[in-house]
């Protein structure tokens, strides 16, 4: 998913899919460490969805606390 489309998202639309990405990215690794892991790739696409995730909710929380 870009991030323009998770902009769009509300704060607990995007905390329940950094929940799915973390578990996610926690399943292909163990997947990963016992060789059952077919898309190596995908590895990396969801280390990178869980920070994109995150630094969209960061960035929300510090343009809150920069406007009280």
């Amino acid at each position: 998913m870009r991030a323009k489309e998770l902009r769009e998202r509300t704060d607990e639309e995007l905390k329940n899919l950094l929940i799915e990405a973390k578990n996610g990215l926690f399943k292909d690794r163990v997947k990963n460490a016992t060789h059952q892991l077919t898309d190596s790739s995908q590895l990396k696409k969801n280390r990178r969805a869980v920070a994109r995730i995150s630094t969209i909710l960061r960035e929300r929380s510090i343009s809150l606390s920069e406007q009280e």
